[in-house]
C-alpha cells in the first residue's frame, strides 16, 4: 500500500472516530433533555397538586371559621371569599400541569386569598374578644342581679316577718269567756226548753300595740250539728278569704285597754241538746272560742 493510500486511511478512521464521538455526545445531551422534560414535568404536576392542596387547605380554613361566626355581615363575607377559593379551585383543575402562565396566575390568586382571610382572622379575633368582654359583664351583671335579688328576698322575708310578728302582737285577744242561758227576766235556766236568751260575756284584753278605734266584735254560735245561728243568712263577714256567716255583732271603742263585753241571743228557734261553742272574731282574726252544753 502507498503513503497516499495510507494516509486516507488514517483520515477516514479519525473521521469514524469524530462521528462516533458527536453521536455518543448527542445521544447524552438528547437523553439529557428528555430526562430534564421528564422532571420538569414531574415537577410541574407536584407543583399544581400542591396547589390545589393549598386552595382545598384555604377552602376548609373558611368553612371552619364560619362554624363558630354569628355576626351576619361577616358570615356572608366568609360565605363569599370561599365560593371563590372553590371557583378557582376548579379552575385549577382544569389546568394543564405545564401552562406555567396559568400556574403562576392562580398561585398568586391564592396568595391574594390568604391575605384576605388574615384580615377576616383579625376582624374574628376582634369579635371574639369583644364577645367574651360582653359575656364577662353579662355575668358580672347576673351576678350582681342575683346578689341583688337574693337581698332584696331577705329584706322582703325580713320584713314579712316583722310584720307578721307587729300583726300577731297587734293582734286582740278575747278572755273570761262565759255563756249564761236564761230566760226573759236574767234568771239562769237549766232545761233547754225555758232558755230564751244567751248572754256570752268576756274581756277584750289590753294591748298597747293594737291601733286604737273602733272594733267590730262578730260572735258565731254554733249548734251541735255545726250549723251557725243566725237571724239572716245575709249576715256574713270576710274571713280567711271568704264571707262567713255570724250570729251577733258589735262595735266597741277600744283604746288599748282591757274592754268588757256582753252580748245577748235571743232565742226564737228550736235549740237542740248538746255541745255548743262560741266563736268571737275581730279584725279578721278569730280572738277567743268557747264550748258549752245545753241539756235537754
Amino acid at each position: 500500500m502507498s503513503t497516499e493510500q495510507k494516509n486516507n486511511s488514517k483520515i477516514l478512521l479519525i473521521v469514524i472516530i469524530l462521528l462516533l464521538v458527536a453521536m455518543g455526545i448527542a445521544g447524552y445531551y438528547i437523553f439529557s433533555q428528555k430526562t430534564q422534560i421528564s422532571e420538569l414535568q414531574e415537577e410541574s404536576s407536584l407543583n399544581k397538586q400542591q396547589l390545589e392542596d393549598e386552595y382545598e387547605n384555604l377552602t376548609m380554613q373558611y368553612e371552619g371559621f364560619k362554624l363558630n361566626i354569628k355576626n351576619d355581615s361577616l358570615l356572608q363575607k366568609l360565605t363569599n371569599e370561599q365560593a371563590k377559593v372553590q371557583r378557582l379551585l376548579e379552575e385549577l383543575k382544569t389546568v394543564k400541569a405545564d401552562n406555567k402562565a396559568e400556574i403562576s396566575r392562580l398561585n398568586n390568586e391564592l396568595a391574594s386569598l390568604r391575605k384576605i382571610l388574615k384580615s377576616y382572622i383579625v376582624q374574628i379575633d376582634s369579635l371574639n374578644q369583644a364577645n367574651e368582654r360582653l359575656r364577662k359583664e353579662k355575668s358580672e351583671i347576673t351576678n350582681k342581679y342575683q346578689e341583688a335579688t337574693r337581698t332584696l328576698n331577705e329584706v322582703s322575708q325580713q320584713k314579712q316577718n316583722l310584720t307578721e310578728k307587729v300583726t300577731l302582737a297587734a293582734k286582740l285577744d278575747a278572755t273570761g269567756i262565759s255563756v249564761l242561758a236564761t230566760n226573759s227576766k236574767g234568771k239562769v235556766q237549766k232545761k233547754i226548753n225555758k232558755v230564751e236568751q244567751l248572754i256570752i260575756n268576756f274581756t277584750v284584753t289590753k294591748n298597747i300595740t293594737a291601733e286604737p278605734g273602733e272594733r267590730t266584735i262578730y260572735l258565731r254560735i254554733m249548734k251541735p250539728d255545726n250549723d251557725v245561728l243566725t237571724k239572716s243568712r245575709t249576715n256574713v263577714f270576710p274571713y280567711e278569704n271568704k264571707d262567713i256567716n255570724y250570729s251577733i255583732k258589735k262595735i266597741i271603742e277600744y283604746g288599748g285597754e282591757e274592754v268588757g263585753v256582753t252580748m245577748y241571743w235571743n232565742v226564737e228557734e228550736y235549740l237542740m241538746p248538746g255541745t255548743y261553742r262560741v266563736d268571737i272574731f275581730a279584725d279578721g282574726s278569730r280572738i277567743g272560742m268557747k264550748s258549752f252544753t245545753l241539756e235537754d
